[in-house]
Formats: C-alpha cells, structure tokens, sequence
C-alpha cells in the first residue's frame, strides 16, 4: 500500500514539474525573449527590413537580391548567387557544392568574369574574385569596396552622373571591419542602390 501511495505520489511531482517546466520554458521564456528583442533589437528581430523614401520595404539589409535585366547597368551589382534556379532565392539557401576544381565552376567563373569585365570596361584580371564567385549561401547583401570601386563608371556613365558622386556613394556606404578588426570592409548593395536612387 505504501509503495503504491509512493508510486501516486511520484507520478504527481513528475506530472506538476512538467506543467511547470512547459509554462515556464514553452510561454514565458519565449515571451521573454521577443519582449527583449522587441524593446531593445526591434530593427533586427523583425527582419533588419530596408525601405525606400516612400516607405515601402524593398528588401532586407541582410539578404541579397538580384538587380539585373533591363537598366542593369544604372545599378550596382551583387555577387553571384546559387541559391534556387534564378538565384537569391531564400528558400534554397545554399552554395553550388561545386569544388575549386570543378570544371563546371571554372567555366562559370570564366564566363562571369568576362562577362563583369566588358560591362564595367576593366581586364579581366582586374575583376575581384567577389563579383565571380557566390557566397556559401548564396544570400550575401555585401560586395567588397573594391567591385563597388570597380562599377562607380559604368553606374556613373548610365546615370549621367559624375564619378565623384557615385564614388562618394560608395564611400559613405562602406562598412569597416566589425570591432576594427574582424571580416573584410564591405558595401551593402541594396543600400548602396536605395541611396543612388534617391540621387538627382
């Protein structure tokens, strides 16, 4: 009887620890933490959300997008991307899987940079291994100051801009090593385009 009275007794603190344990960590720590992010990250937990000067989103500063077909080139580019059969999709984050050596890679690589170089009217040689090779997931919103650099006089020609005020552009748009000393410099492309629209 006792160990049946046990058994009871055993099975109720499981059976109330668990409610507890659901309560607490599946309502008031998720609560918690969007409360949190809401009050002192609003920005980047609802998606780091990029609009333009009418107010409309026009994208995220955290995933690339494509800005090719027809007036490409009154536009910066962003680096390639294998994700999804068009490119930049984010439901198909991924890179190409391809290796180094991969005759199909180089073919692309080959075929991008020729293409980058007559279009932005550079050496092939000149052409930054970023505006030839996708990201590992096909979704990165940055360039390197140096392909930016690169297409100011193609941008600035399309434009009827000088090249002064779309360096200047991309100047005011390069985002410096994290903590001065972590990554690469690099130009985010949508804002960097946000910012070349709203020039007159």
């Amino acid at each position: 009887m006792a160990s049946v009275r046990s058994t009871f007794r055993s099975t109720g603190v499981a059976i109330r620890l668990t409610l507890l344990s659901t309560v607490v960590l599946g309502v008031v720590y998720p609560l918690a933490v969007w409360g949190v992010g809401q009050a002192a990250f609003r920005d980047q937990a609802n998606g780091s959300m990029v609009t333009d000067s009418s107010g409309k989103v026009v994208g995220s500063s955290l995933i690339g997008q494509s800005f090719d077909g027809k007036g490409a080139d009154r536009w910066f580019q962003s680096r390639p991307s294998a994700a999804g059969e068009e490119g930049y999709d984010a439901n198909a984050s991924s890179g190409s899987n391809l290796g180094p050596s991969n005759p199909d890679l180089l073919k692309a690589v080959e075929e991008r940079r020729a293409a980058v170089a007559k279009a932005d009217g550079v050496s092939a040689a000149e052409v930054p291994a970023d505006a030839v090779t996708a990201s590992g997931s096909g979704l990165d919103p940055d360039i390197s100051p140096e392909y930016a650099l690169q297409q100011v006089s193609r941008v600035a020609s399309a434009r009827g801009l000088s090249e002064d005020a779309v360096r200047t552009l991309v100047d005011e748009h390069t985002e410096a090593r994290q903590l001065g000393f972590l990554g690469e410099p690099v130009v985010n492309v949508l804002e960097l385009n946000l910012a070349l629209a709203a020039t007159r």
